[in-house]
Parts: C-alpha cells; structure tokens; sequence
C-alpha cells in the first residue's frame, strides 16, 4: 500500500510539472518554402501564431509584399538600400538590435526621416524562451528606449524575436507588453557574408518564392541583396504586386466587418 502512494504521488507531481514542461518548449520559425506564387507550409506553427497573435503572411490573397530587413551590424549596404527604397518609395520595417542602434546611430535616424518602421529585434539579441516575463520586457524596453533617443519612434510596436525563436508564452507575453510578433513567410540563406554568390541568386530566390501576401526577411549585411532589390522591386511591379507597410497589413486584420441592418 506505502509503494502505490508513493507511486501515485510520484504520478501527480510529474503531471502538475507538465505545464511548466510545455511552457518552457521553443519553436524555430520555419518552413517548407513556396513555388509558383504559392505561400510556404508552416505547419503547426500558423496555427500558433493564430492562437496566440502574430504575423507571417497577409492571408487576404491581396499582391500584396512587405519588406522587411534585420539588422544586426553594418557591412555598408544598408545606406545603398535606403537609396534604392527611396527611390522607388517602397516602404520598410528594419528589426534593429541594441548594438545596431549604438553603433549606427546615423543610419536609425534615416531609417526614421524616410518613414520607415523600426522594428525592435532585442537590445541583447536574447532567446526569449529562456527569460522570465520580467527579463524580456527589460531586454525589450532597453531597445525602445535607444531607438527613441535618437528618433520621433517612441514605443516599437513590431517585434522579431532573434533566431525566430519563440513560444506560445513568449508570444503571449509580447502582446500583453504591447507588441506584435512579425515573422516571414519569405527568406533565404542571406546572412553568411563570406558566401555572397552574386545579386543574381538573391533576385532569383525572391522571384522562386514570391506569393501574394508576402512577408520578406532580407538582411542588410548581404551585398548582393543590396544589389539586387531594385531588380526585384522592378519585376514584381509588373507582375501586379505593391509594397505596404506593416501597418497596413495590421489594420487591414483590424478593421471590423460592417454590419448590415434590418
């Protein structure tokens, strides 16, 4: 009789440790890659993201694109992006880290003047799964605070988490810290510096991906990016595509439907 109580209460304890168990899971945003103007599979993930709150495509069927850059450090092709995004006045959200922010703090102010979204990234590039509540509104509001020193961006409202690192916890505690979680239902390997292949590859991947609704994560570091965005902005126009903002597509999932009377 003793072993079985003992058994039994070795049984409810793990069973009450089972939400910690789960809360404490991380996810890598990720995907099974889209062709022929097709959206990516995402898997279980739309479906947490659906529960929960959050961004990776515009689901309105709409040819629609939002472009959106991350921004770690500089290798000297954010300023030529700028130029090319002005030039065609295409809209941008930059996800910008605490170093970023310090360490170009010329290129955050143009980002800003040319009414761009500043997109909060982290100030420490920290997996949020393994902070408390407490240690990611302090990581987050450090950002916020650097970002609005330097700009008229007061309080950042779009969120990437770094590495795309997420779960449902971190994804509830976001929004109630009032942030957006925004992921991407576009991208590619774009980051290794040393392995760039020429703006061709850049272009083609884009152009292999594209669908309606689109969410794109490109990272400035990558040269032929830089090269290669004008390119793309240019064809997709004329496939019929337009580029939003963000904000565009959050109000677009806001508004509500209209009701009709008697």
């Amino acid at each position: 009789m003793k072993k079985l109580v003992i058994l039994f209460s070795f049984i409810l304890v793990m069973f009450t440790l089972l939400p910690s168990i789960s809360e404490a899971s991380s996810y890598g945003w990720g995907f099974k890659k889209g062709t022929n103007h097709q959206p990516p599979e995402v898997g279980k993930y739309g479906q947490i993201l659906e529960e929960n709150g959050g961004y990776y495509i515009d689901k309105s069927g709409d040819k629609v694109v939002y472009l959106t850059f991350d921004n770690g450090y500089e290798q000297g092709y954010t300023e030529p992006i700028l130029d090319v995004l002005k030039k065609e006045d295409v809209p941008a959200t930059f996800f910008v880290t605490g170093h970023y922010v310090r360490s170009q703090p010329e290129l955050v102010k143009r980002m800003d003047r040319d009414g761009h979204i500043i997109g909060n990234h982290s100030n420490h590039h920290a997996d949020f799964t393994t902070l408390s509540k407490e240690e990611m509104k302090e990581d987050l509001t450090l950002l916020d605070r650097a970002v609005a020193a330097i700009t008229d961006q007061e309080k950042l409202q779009y969120l990437r988490p770094p590495r795309g690192t997420f779960n449902p916890q971190t994804i509830q505690w976001a929004n109630e810290l009032g942030y957006t979680h925004v992921f991407w239902s576009l991208a590619f390997v774009d980051w290794e510096t040393d392995h760039q292949k020429g703006w061709e590859k850049s272009y083609q991947q884009v152009m292999k991906q594209i669908h309606p609704g689109a969410v794109i994560l490109l990272h400035t570091v990558s040269k032929d990016n830089a090269e290669a965005i004008e390119h793309f902005i240019t064809d997709l126009r004329k496939q019929g595509y337009t580029f939003k903002s963000l904000d565009d597509l959050v109000l677009k999932n806001t508004i509500p439907e209209p009701i009709f009377g008697m």
